[in-house]
């Protein structure tokens, strides 16, 4: 009894971390698409708008990623493929895919096919590992992807272009990725290694496609509206950079060891949330009731997977303890 309680004292703490540390990674996703909006506006293009953010995350990034290897270069030899799947598929193939996606489709269907990611991570854990999951991690499921159709007001339904689906297909398969490899410490890597790494990859592969002309490429100096007010460019250049980048995938990848894939994922939905308070705060796309309704949903649901998680943990004790 008394090394129960004390396992539960230990856990409740790093439980109570990594989601303030999801939280914090949703909420810095969740600027991305105003800042860019912005920036849109004035002649940017997202190929230019994802590279720049990448390339100034991967900065803020780098530096803490060294520091945390503390000499250990071996583990970046070993885990070169690693990093380069990472940044491949769970830095440039979500940003880049998104922006293909959205020039052949509306937005609002773009980004509910993306954010199925956290029923693929669902559905991969089953499949791959035998973590099957339990009737309220359904419910939770399905709640959230109730609340989301809310959220991106899709009441009235879309024309879907193939060739857009596919590309957000191919972007939530980076997303799911991204909290696949988050998850995962058998690699060694230290958090904020594998996100430093992850954004440099990117970054180079982003480059790569610039150059050979297949990332659409733009910039402009004029001035951007925020929150009715004008700026100079490169202020939401470095927010994009810092915070929406380095930051958030910081703060994301941290909390994927704290919580593991399935629940990390589903509470990055909370970006969907944050991107519509954002973007009412920042380019005057006031929510509708709708909207909020669907934001209420998604905590229901982020709620019941978390209740359907420890029950599964619950269920396994006995047996990890036969086996110890």
């Amino acid at each position: 009894m008394r090394d129960m309680t004390h396992d539960e004292t230990a856990v409740a703490p790093r439980t109570a971390a990594g989601v303030l540390l999801a939280v914090a990674s949703a909420l810095t996703f969740g600027l991305s698409g105003s800042f860019a909006s912005s920036l849109f506006d004035t002649g940017w293009t997202p190929g230019t708008t994802a590279l720049v953010r990448s390339a100034v995350g991967a900065a803020v990034a780098l530096p803490f990623g060294l520091v945390a290897l503390h000499g250990r270069w071996r583990l970046l030899r070993a885990n070169l493929a690693l990093l380069t799947a990472y940044g491949l598929l769970a830095v440039t193939g979500a940003q880049f895919c998104y922006f293909m996606a959205v020039e052949r489709m509306e937005v609002g269907p773009a980004l509910l096919i993306e954010y199925t990611a956290p029923a693929a991570v669902v559905v991969w854990l089953w499949v791959r590992h035998g973590q099957r999951p339990g009737p309220i991690t359904v419910l939770g499921a399905v709640l959230a992807a109730a609340g989301l159709t809310l959220v991106l007001d899709l009441v009235g339904g879309a024309d879907l272009d193939l060739g857009g689906v596919a590309w957000a297909l191919l972007a939530m398969t980076g997303a799911a990725t991204y909290f696949l490899v988050n998850a995962d410490h058998s690699s060694g890597l230290p958090p904020v290694t594998l996100a430093a790494g992850g954004l440099l990859f990117g970054t180079a592969v982003m480059g790569v496609l610039a150059v050979v002309g297949v990332l659409p490429m733009g910039a402009s100096t004029a001035d951007v509206l925020l929150a009715d007010h004008r700026v100079p460019w490169w202020l939401p250049v470095v927010l994009l950079g810092v915070v929406t980048s380095g930051i958030a995938y910081l703060t994301g990848v941290a909390a994927g060891r704290l919580l593991g894939a399935r629940l990390g994922a589903f509470i990055a939905l909370f970006e969907v949330v944050a991107g519509v308070g954002f973007a009412w705060l920042f380019v005057d796309e006031l929510p509708t009731v709708v909207q909020l309704l669907g934001g209420v949903l998604i905590l229901a649901g982020v709620v019941a997977v978390k209740l359907g998680e420890e029950r599964v943990v619950e269920a396994a004790e006995p047996a990890d303890a036969g086996v110890r």
